[in-house]
């Protein structure tokens, strides 16, 4: 980026980053931007610096970014989320109660913090003194609620106070107010931020133990020091902990979740790779029949006219070139270990197989065909027995034991198919006779991988391929529906 500003006699500074080249022939500055700097590379000079050096220094950083850059922010608590395992079955108004929860808790342990701030004084209850100490107990804890890190700071400054407060108390430097005060407030803090704040906490308490015993502990025969940092380090670890484990769960969702998505891409990929691998063969095998009708159609008549030759020979030209552009373009969707079928592509002439493959299996299952039978495009063909195919391999595998109905419609406009099948009968009325598709130790047997085995994915992409509708769903009896329009557009009696 280049920005021209008007020459100054008077020298300017060249920030960092930048270079700035003087053109007195045409009175301007031009000043270019060369690199950024990245956030966390060595800085200028820093070179020769130890890795100790670099180390502290960005200890030194992480310190001022966690407790001393705008440390009294506002940042109130979020309300708790309703959508536990446990919450979630309340019913509603204890869910909203449930909301704010974290907030009547941290209210309640300033409440309690005042009530002992206040009796644990000189003379307790009964002297603006222990009043004083008791709101002084009180205040950090309640504003962990909207200034976090501005609380921590505020438990520190109190924590001298309330000891001068109560001059003859035994407690030093936290009185017991202040000891349930600030062990209070580093836990929620902590949990509200993130361990490193958690651990620079504990690093300042530390600190002002040490410098409260021996500079301003000579009067006191007693340091609860020692009690503080231990209880607090073992509560902050705790906290750091759950923090770690919270972090790993919501990394965990997050990646099973991309593994979920990428799974769906996937499993779309592979049933459109297979629906082209078919369409692939079909296409391929209509345009080799209608290059081998060209070639051979001007032997069938004696004589032909040079023009009707002429035109035959286009079309078997068009038809290869069609042909080879086909194989080039749709061939790339093969795998390497792809064979192409030997056997025809099935059409709903094979459907009567498919269904004692099916009964042989454990399904029964009956047929229904209405309208005037006709012969229709083997593409349409080959995706209504597919997606038949594919119903009642999943009527087998998640519904063991129910009966289902194929139903193909030959209407004006297309093909309509349904397939349903009944609900899972329940165990206790399934006959103890041994099932026809019961393994010989009694077992079911896992069905048969008739299906493409995407199941409604495949479906859907069949029927979309072709223009045509699909419902699914559960039916009111429990079982399972699937129904399918493919239209067919009718040849042109004019072009016959």
């Amino acid at each position: 980026m280049a920005c021209v500003v008007p020459e100054t006699d008077a020298p300017e500074p060249v920030s960092a980053g930048t270079t700035r080249l003087t053109r007195s022939a045409y009175r301007v500055s031009v000043t270019e931007t060369t690199h950024q700097q990245p956030a966390g590379a060595p800085r200028a000079g820093d070179g020769h610096r130890s890795p100790e050096y670099r180390l502290a220094r960005n200890s030194l950083r992480g310190l001022r970014e966690d407790l001393f850059l705008d440390p009294f922010a506002y940042r109130p608590l979020p309300p708790r989320r309703t959508d536990g395992p446990f919450v979630r079955r309340l019913p509603e108004r204890m869910r909203s109660a449930a909301e704010r929860l974290p907030h009547a808790l941290v209210g309640g342990i300033a409440l309690l913090t005042l009530l002992i701030g206040a009796v644990s004084g000189s003379e307790p209850g009964g002297d603006a003194p222990a009043l004083l100490t008791g709101l002084l107990c009180a205040l950090p804890v309640a504003a962990t609620l909207t200034r976090p890190v501005g609380a921590f700071w505020l438990s520190i400054a109190a924590s001298p106070v309330t000891a001068l407060l109560n001059g003859g108390g035994h407690d030093w430097p936290w009185m017991p107010g202040a000891f349930v005060s600030h062990l209070t407030v580093l836990v929620v803090v902590a949990l509200r931020t993130r361990p490193r704040t958690a651990v620079w906490m504990w690093v300042v308490t530390a600190a002002y133990a040490v410098l409260a015993d021996v500079f301003m502990g000579g009067s006191y025969y007693y340091t609860n020091g020692g009690p503080m940092l231990v209880t607090s380090a073992f509560a902050l670890l705790v906290v750091c902990l759950w923090h770690v484990r919270h972090t790993a769960r919501q990394e965990v969702t997050a990646q099973q979740t991309v593994t979920e998505q990428e799974r769906s891409r996937r499993t779309l990929l592979e049933e459109r790779t297979t629906i082209a691998r078919e369409l692939h063969d079909v296409v391929a095998h209509h345009m080799s029949v209608v290059a081998i009708q060209a070639e051979a159609a001007p032997y069938r008549v004696e004589n032909p006219p040079e023009e009707l030759e002429r035109a035959f020979a286009t079309i078997r030209e068009n038809a290869v070139a069609a042909l080879t552009e086909l194989r080039r373009i749709l061939g790339v969707v093969r795998a390497e270990d792809y064979e192409a079928p030997d056997a025809p592509q099935p059409t709903l002439a094979d459907l009567d197989a498919l269904l004692v493959n099916v009964r042989d299996a454990g399904l029964t299952v009956e047929k229904a065909v209405t309208g005037a039978v006709r012969e229709l495009p083997q593409g349409v063909e080959l995706s209504a027995y597919r997606i038949v195919q594919e119903a009642l391999s999943n009527s087998l595998r998640h519904a063991p034991g129910a009966s289902a109905r194929v139903e193909i419609g030959y209407v004006l406009g297309g093909l309509g198919v349904r397939v349903v099948n009944g609900p899972m009968p329940e165990p206790s009325l399934v006959k103890p006779t041994r099932h026809p598709a019961a393994a010989p130790d009694g077992g079911l047997r896992p069905p048969s991988p008739m299906g493409a085995g995407h199941g409604i994915t495949g479906m859907r992409e069949r029927v979309a391929m072709l223009g045509g509708e699909m419902t699914a769903g559960p039916t009111e009896d429990g079982g399972y529906e699937v129904a399918v329009f493919l239209p067919v557009t009718a040849a042109d009696k004019g072009d016959a």
